[in-house]
């Protein structure tokens, strides 16, 4: 009974501008902010959308952390294999990194807990693409962050 009187509100009730045009209402509070509109904000919303982006932002480095150590791991464990494709993405991915990390230097605490999340993803990608199984492979990083971040380090 309770789940149907909610269903039945939410039909009469009109969805918010956040709701149902996101983009229309990230104008419509840039312009409010802009004009100062204070009481016309949408705090709730904003709030959330701000916490959002800190996430995103943590989310990225984790994520490029990961392409970056799986391609460390298979400059280290696949030497024959190598290919200047390999030396291209862990250019790539170290100069977006620095990069991420300069844009918002209050990331550059969370880099060993990244690391440390980002070098899992990496074996996933390692496994992934080659015939080296988990157990070819270490259980933790044995990277520096320097070495990570250096741009002529790639592990022998």
């Amino acid at each position: 009974m309770v789940a149907e009187n909610q269903s039945a509100r939410n039909l009469t009730q009109p969805r918010s501008l956040y709701e149902a045009d996101f983009y229309a209402w990230t104008l419509a509070q840039a312009h409010l902010l802009q004009t100062q509109q204070w009481s016309a904000l949408d705090i709730a919303n904003l709030v959330e959308e701000i916490e959002s982006l800190g996430r995103q932002q943590r989310q990225e480095l984790r994520n490029r952390l990961g392409v970056l150590l799986g391609h460390l791991l298979k400059w280290e464990f696949q030497p024959e294999r190598r290919s200047k494709s390999w030396v291209a993405t862990v250019r790539e991915q170290r100069r977006e990194i620095i990069n991420l990390l300069a844009e918002s230097p209050t990331l550059k605490p969370y880099l060993t807990e990244a690391i440390a999340a980002g070098f899992q993803s990496g074996l996933d990608l390692v496994v992934r693409e080659t015939s080296l199984t988990y157990n070819d492979l270490p259980v933790s990083c044995s990277y520096t962050a320097q070495q990570i971040l250096s741009s002529d380090y790639l592990p022998e």
